[in-house]
């Protein structure tokens, strides 16, 4: 008998609006969002998981006073922050096979991708895509990069540094691309390891990995 396949299907559309300048980009919630199966700290909207680090960066950084529940108010404030900020939000994958019913993005197999070129062609006020993520197999920048390839455009790099930033011509306006540290748990070990935390780290023994993310998503947010 093979292992059952747990269709991992995107439960939210796109968030996109014409004014929108930047838009977030990551690839699923997890598997929880699609069964249903909420925890009552979960907000039942984009990047909503109670174990995710997006919310609560943003409401440091903006000093939202966020709720963090699954009620109709917490997913109000989250909407009226993206659009008075001109913030959209578009997963780039729309569904992938399991079979291990978890969150990692290298256990997603037969992904089917949603076309955020075509977005970037029907929304063009945004110049900016904030990649939760970065190159890695299965992460949002990798998948980007493999649709670009599909339209054949490319990804020209303008600097190295974590958070890499790269720049794609799309008809005619160039559109800026923000690797971000990943907002979750599993991308601790990681920041650890980054000089730049380190030197942090090192000057002030109380400087976590959460400080470290809102430092770096501060100056592409705001």
């Amino acid at each position: 008998m093979g292992s059952k396949i747990f269709k991992h299907v995107h439960p939210y559309e796109p968030y996109l609006f014409q004014e929108a300048t930047k838009v977030i980009v990551g690839t699923l919630p997890p598997p929880r969002f699609t069964t249903g199966d909420l925890k009552k700290e979960d907000v039942d909207f984009c990047y909503g998981s109670c174990n995710g680090m997006l919310w609560p960066i943003l409401d440091r950084i903006f000093e939202l006073g966020l709720k963090y529940e699954t009620t109709a108010e917490a997913i109000v404030q989250r909407e009226q922050f993206l659009l008075k900020h001109k913030i959209g939000v578009c997963d780039i994958v729309q569904s992938a096979e399991r079979t291990k019913i978890d969150a990692s993005d290298l256990g997603m197999q037969n992904v089917e991708l949603r076309d955020l070129v075509g977005y970037l062609k029907n929304f063009p006020n945004i110049d900016t895509i904030l990649f939760t993520g970065g190159n890695s197999k299965n992460g949002p920048e990798y998948f980007f990069r493999r649709q670009l390839r599909d339209y054949g455009l490319n990804l020209e790099i303008i600097s190295n540094e974590v958070p890499r930033i790269h720049q794609v011509q799309i008809e005619g306006r160039f559109v800026k691309t923000v690797s971000l540290t990943a907002p979750s748990g599993a991308a601790n070990r990681a920041v650890g390891s980054l000089p730049s935390y380190k030197a942090l780290k090192a000057r002030n023994p109380n400087f976590t990995t959460m400080d470290f993310r809102v430092m770096q998503y501060r100056e592409f947010f705001l």
